[in-house]
């Protein structure tokens, strides 16, 4: 077996596999205006969400249900809570979060660079959070277009530096005597924000009503059509998802909420489970109440000419008796995929750092990633670590593959006497081919695992970049200050490419006819201008296994063939 046609072979196939992924990816189109189905009668504690603004009361309630919110005409007015992570803008009208801002997370890794903006209400760029009561037989209801206030009258909170927790309080009020108190809880360097509610009903009659956590947004500015294999932004999920106990880690891309025409509405009764919006490297979710049963669905809304996507949780019914209180306490997360992070919030809340078909294989490897940059201070050593590891761990299949290459090589004089012996019968030649293989204990197809093992691992490594916002904007040495984008001066491609060629050089090359010789000799060319704007990451893991690799063929090529001999020397 060729064994560089084999690599090069593989190469290829690992290229066309990211190129048909972005050929799936199809800019999204924005679905009209459309309600989910509404949950079968049979699941009657939890409400449906039949409408795009509020989910309805439960089917053999929905007789007595009240219209839906309208919009408070009046402006409301907004309110600001810093912390040392998040600066959020707080709409009064339902306690909705409006805007928030990473502040440990630039746009760009430049001096002056903006930070990221998760959430926004701009008409442009709307996605905000929102949460609310909903109620039956005509009593009010603090949903997300309620006005509220802050209970101190304040406008503008501030973590103070000796400050670990920042809470803000915001008061609901009926004039029957029903009172929501709803309380935002920001901690020091988290990005989980606590949403307390307490229901107090002070007025003469019980109160029955089902709490709602939605998030709302309009689908991003989509990639370019086809921009490129390399770009990130066209691999990660954008949309909406959820995790449920029985149905584990889901997803559905904005671009699939309709389906000829129907939403595809999941309409899940869970219970200790989270719903949310995915992007790339950053996500917003809602982790309702543990004890909550909640029914999970999607959505979407006309605004103007632009479709607005939703996907909420709806509790099952809540009684409050006259002169009670009842207490919920959800979770928040607004901000990046932060995995340590996020499975203290939930167990399982690391599951929205999706690394798609590759996760059995990127997950241990951020891992192994991760204790290596414990070790090295450093995600591009943690890289090279992790190349070394692997070349210890397959150095005996190495080392049976360089011993087959090296007697290749021996007998290549013998193979090219039999090439001339039968001329253009290939079939006879491939005959003769194989009992000389089988006479010399020569297995053309040995050492090919050592290969083949790199490459998931490389695609693997993509996904780790694509996805976990701990790489992102990493720095390595020198001129490599950011892992997850090209190498700025295209030097860890010109020597990627420089390798390629020298391992094609020693690779002994038995039957191969001159056309093919030189079809080979340009693909290190090609594939290395394609590798050249990869993530300068994945160029990094790709150099260090050729140069080991390399390093490794010409020693033992040494010491099993003696002094190799070049393509050119045949």
């Amino acid at each position: 077996m060729n064994q560089t046609r084999s690599f090069l072979l593989i190469a290829w196939l690992a290229v066309a596999f990211l190129l048909f992924m972005q050929w799936q990816s199809p800019a999204p189109s924005a679905p009209a205006s459309t309600e989910p189905a509404a949950v079968p009668s049979a699941s009657p504690a939890a409400p449906a969400a039949t409408g795009s603004t509020l989910p309805s009361l439960p089917t053999a309630a929905a007789s007595a249900a009240p219209a839906l919110p309208v919009a408070a005409s009046d402006a409301a007015g907004k309110v600001t809570i810093e912390s040392d992570v998040h600066k959020l803008t707080v709409d009064l009208k339902g306690v909705s979060i409006v805007r928030a801002e990473l502040k440990t997370y630039p746009q760009e890794k430049k001096p002056g660079s903006p930070n990221v903006v998760l959430l926004d209400d701009g008409a442009a760029d709307y996605y905000v959070a929102q949460s609310g009561w909903l109620t039956q037989s005509g009593q009010a209801a603090p949903t997300h277009e309620a006005l509220f206030r802050t209970a101190d009258g304040k406008t503008d909170y501030r973590m103070a530096d000796d400050q670990d927790t920042l809470e803000v309080p915001f008061v609901w009020e009926d004039a029957s005597g029903v009172r929501l108190n709803k309380t935002l809880v920001l901690k020091r360097g988290q990005f989980d924000i606590g949403v307390k509610q307490e229901i107090d009903n002070a007025s003469a009659a019980p109160w029955t009503g089902f709490a709602y956590e939605q998030l709302k947004r309009l689908p991003p500015p989509p990639p370019p059509s086809h921009a490129g294999f390399t770009n990130p932004d066209a691999f990660s999920t954008v949309g909406s998802a959820w995790y449920s106990p029985q149905d584990k880690f889901e997803t559905l891309k904005f671009a699939d909420y309709l389906e000829d025409g129907v939403l595809q509405n999941p309409n899940k009764s869970v219970k200790d489970g989270w719903f949310g919006m995915l992007e790339h490297h950053f996500v917003s979710i809602w982790v309702p109440d543990a004890d909550d049963t909640q029914t999970y669905s999607i959505a979407s809304e006309a605004a103007g000419n632009q479709t607005r996507y939703i996907v909420r949780g709806v509790s099952g019914e809540t009684q409050v008796a006259p002169g009670a209180k009842h207490s919920r306490e959800d979770v928040l997360w607004i901000g990046p995929k932060a995995q340590a992070g996020m499975a203290a919030v939930h167990p399982t809340l690391d599951l929205s750092v999706d690394y798609g078909i590759f996760s059995f294989l990127a997950q241990p490897l951020f891992w192994v990633l991760s204790k290596l940059h414990d070790l090295f201070g450093n995600w591009g050593w943690a890289i090279v670590g992790i190349v070394v590891i692997l070349k210890l761990l397959l150095y005996p299949l190495s080392a049976k593959q360089y011993q087959s290459m090296a007697k290749m090589r021996a007998i290549q004089p013998r193979i090219e006497a039999l090439k001339e012996r039968y001329g253009d019968d290939r079939q006879k030649f491939a005959v003769a081919q194989m009992e000389l293989y089988k006479k010399e204990k020569i297995n053309p197809a040995a050492g090919c695992l050592p290969m083949l093992i790199p490459i998931p691992i490389f695609m693997a490594l993509y996904w780790v970049l694509v996805e976990s916002v701990e790489l992102r904007q990493a720095p390595w040495i020198g001129w490599i200050q950011n892992l997850t984008a090209p190498d700025p001066y295209f030097i860890l491609p010109v020597i990627n490419l420089a390798v390629m060629y020298l391992t094609q050089k020693l690779t002994p090359t038995p039957g191969m006819d001159p056309l093919q010789k030189k079809m080979l000799t340009f693909m290190p060319l090609v594939f290395g201008i394609m590798m050249a704007f990869f993530p300068a990451g994945l160029v990094l893991y790709w150099v260090v296994n050729g140069i080991l690799g390399l390093a490794q063929q010409w020693w033992m090529t040494k010491k099993f063939g003696g002094q190799p001999h070049t393509a050119a020397g045949h």
